[in-house]
C-alpha cells in the first residue's frame, strides 16, 4: 500500500514544488503593517489549497491574523487516533532587500535550494506534511489517523492570539500528539528528533545619569558617565569561563543525563567548521559543555543590544544622559522565566551606583520546553526518520525556542513531536533564505511513514 503514496509523490513532485513557489510569492510579513493584506490574502490561498487536497478548512478569526484550521474528512465515531500539525504561514520582514542574490519573494530555484522568504521557516516545512496527506486523500488509501492542521500567522510576532483560540478548539482539538516541522536538523545525512527547546526572558535595562546630555569638557570627571557605568555593569555578568555571574542563576538547572550527554557527542558539526562558517577566529562557551550543549542544553546571558550617547557621523564630546540595554537569557528545563528576571534585577540594583537611576523593563517570556526522549512516540517518529533519510537519526535539543509547544502542553495536555527539515545554512530570519529541496522532498516521504508509525503505537 505504501507504493501507492509513493508513487503518488514522485509524479506529482514538479507540480508540489510550482505550488509551494506561489505560496512563498505571497508577502505574509505579520510584523509589518503594510502588509496585512498580504497576510490575509495568504490565509486564504492557504485555507483554499487545503480544501483542494481534500480537507475540510475554515479560516478562525482573532484579534488579529486568522488561524487556517483544516482536517482530514472524518468518519461518524471514528476510533482513530487524532494528531495535529502545527505550522505558521507569516514570515519575517525580508530586509535588508540589498543583500538578497534575488528577490525574496520571487522563488528561485538554484541547485538543490528553492531560495525565498518563508521557504524554511516556515512555509515549506508545513507543506511537506500537506503533501504527505493529500497523496493519500487523492490515491484512495485511508490513513490510519485522523489529522488536523493548524497554522497560523502570528508566530513570527508572538502567538499572542493563538492560545485564546486554542482553549476555544480544544473540544475539536482532541489529539493524542502534535508534529511540528518549524526546526532544524544537523545535515541531510543526520535526521533528528528534537526533544528539547530552550526557554527565554527578556529586558531592557536602562540607565539614567544627568537630565540632559553635558559637555564633556565642562562637566567630565565630576558627573558619572551612564555609557561607561552600564559597560561597567555588564562587564560584571559573566565571568572568563563563560558562567552567567547572577546569584542563584543556576539553582534549578537539571542536570544532563548520561543518554543525553552520549547523544550530543553524535552531533557532527565540528567546531572550526562553525566557526568558519560564522567568520569568527574560535567559538567561546561555558567551560566544562560541548559547543552542541553549550548552545542548546545550558543556560545563557546575552547582550543584544546597546545604546547610548551620539551615533551620528564625527564626534560629538558629550556625557550621554542615559544609556541602555537589551537583554535576553536563554533558559533550560525547570527554571521560571519570571524568577530569573527578579534575580537578574536584584542583581542589577545591587551592583548599580548611587550615581545613576536604574529603570528594568521585563518583556516577552516561555519557558524551556522537554519531552521523553525514548516514548513510543519518539521511536515512531525516530523510524520515519530513518525510513524516508536513509540514515539513522539522532536526538537533539535546540537553542531557540518555540514558546507555542508549551501551550500545546498546558491546554491541549499532550507532547510536541519537533521534526525540523531546515539546515544550518538555511538561513532563517537573514537574508537569502533558502529550503533543501532533498530535505523537501524526503521530508514528504518522512510525513507519509509518520503517521503509520504513530497509529501503530497509539
Amino acid at each position: 500500500m505504501a507504493g501507492m503514496w509513493k508513487d503518488y509523490l514522485k509524479r506529482h513532485h514538479d507540480r508540489f514544488l510550482e505550488e509551494l513557489m506561489a505560496y512563498l510569492r505571497i508577502p505574509s510579513v505579520s510584523a509589518q503593517s503594510g502588509h496585512r493584506q498580504d497576510v490575509q490574502r495568504c490565509a486564504q490561498w492557504l485555507k483554499d489549497h487545503c480544501e483542494s487536497i481534500g480537507l475540510k478548512a475554515r479560516l478562525i478569526p482573532t484579534q488579529g491574523h486568522p488561524i487556517v484550521l483544516a482536517r482530514t474528512p472524518r468518519r461518524a465515531r471514528s476510533k482513530k487516533p487524532h494528531f495535529m500539525v502545527y505550522g505558521h504561514y507569516d514570515v519575517q520582514p525580508p530586509e535588508p532587500f540589498e543583500l538578497w542574490t534575488s528577490p525574496p519573494f520571487e522563488p528561485r530555484i538554484q541547485g538543490d535550494n528553492l531560495f525565498a522568504r518563508g521557504s524554511t521557516d516556515n512555509k515549506g516545512q508545513h507543506f511537506v506534511h500537506l503533501k504527505a496527506v493529500e497523496a493519500y486523500l487523492k490515491t484512495g488509501q485511508e490513513l490510519p489517523c485522523d489529522i488536523s492542521f493548524l497554522i497560523e500567522g502570528e508566530e513570527e510576532v508572538g502567538s499572542e492570539c493563538l492560545t485564546p483560540a486554542l482553549q476555544k478548539l480544544k473540544p475539536e482539538l482532541d489529539v493524542a500528539a502534535v508534529v511540528v516541522s518549524d526546526n532544524g536538523m544537523p545535515s541531510l545525512k543526520h535526521p533528528a528528533l528534537t526533544y528539547g527547546l530552550r526557554g527565554v526572558t527578556a529586558c531592557e535595562l536602562t540607565l539614567i545619569g544627568p537630565n540632559r546630555d553635558l559637555h564633556s569638557g565642562i562637566y567630565g570627571g565630576a558627573v558619572d558617565n551612564p555609557a561607561m557605568v552600564l559597560c561597567q555593569m555588564l562587564a560584571q555578568l559573566r565571568d572568563a569561563q563563560g558562567r552567567v555571574k547572577v546569584p542563584g542563576f543556576y539553582d534549578d538547572v537539571q542536570p544532563l543525563s548520561r543518554l543525553e550527554r552520549a547523544q550530543a557527542r553524535k552531533f557532527p558539526l565540528k567546531d572550526s567548521v562553525m566557526a568558519r562558517a560564522l567568520g569568527v577566529r574560535s567559538l567561546f562557551g561555558e567551560k566544562g559543555f560541548l559547543t552542541v550543549e553549550q548552545r542548546a542544553a545550558r543556560p545563557t546571558l546575552e547582550i543584544n543590544g546597546l545604546t547610548s550617547g551620539y551615533q551620528g557621523e564625527g564626534s560629538k564630546t558629550i556625557i550621554p544622559s542615559k544609556a541602555s540595554a537589551k537583554i535576553t537569557c536563554r533558559l533550560v528545563p525547570n527554571q521560571d522565566p519570571k524568577k530569573i528576571l527578579r534575580l537578574l534585577k536584584k542583581h542589577l540594583q545591587s551592583i548599580c551606583p548611587k550615581t545613576m537611576r536604574l529603570h528594568f523593563e521585563p518583556g516577552h517570556s516561555g519557558k524551556a520546553y522537554l519531552t521523553a526522549p525514548d516514548g513510543p512516540f519518539a521511536k515512531a517518529a525516530l523510524d520515519a526518520l530513518e525510513m524516508a533519510f536513509g540514515h539513522q537519526p539522532i536526538l537533539m535539543r535546540e537553542g531557540g525556542s518555540i514558546p507555542i509547544v508549551n501551550e500545546f502542553k498546558q491546554v491541549l495536555g499532550v507532547d510536541t513531536l519537533l521534526l525540523g527539515l531546515g539546515l544550518p545554512d538555511d538561513n532563517a530570519h537573514s537574508p537569502n533564505e533558502k529550503m533543501s529541496l532533498t530535505a523537501f522532498t524526503k521530508g514528504m516521504h518522512m510525513s507519509a511513514e509518520l503517521w503509520q508509525n504513530l497509529a501503530a503505537n497509539s
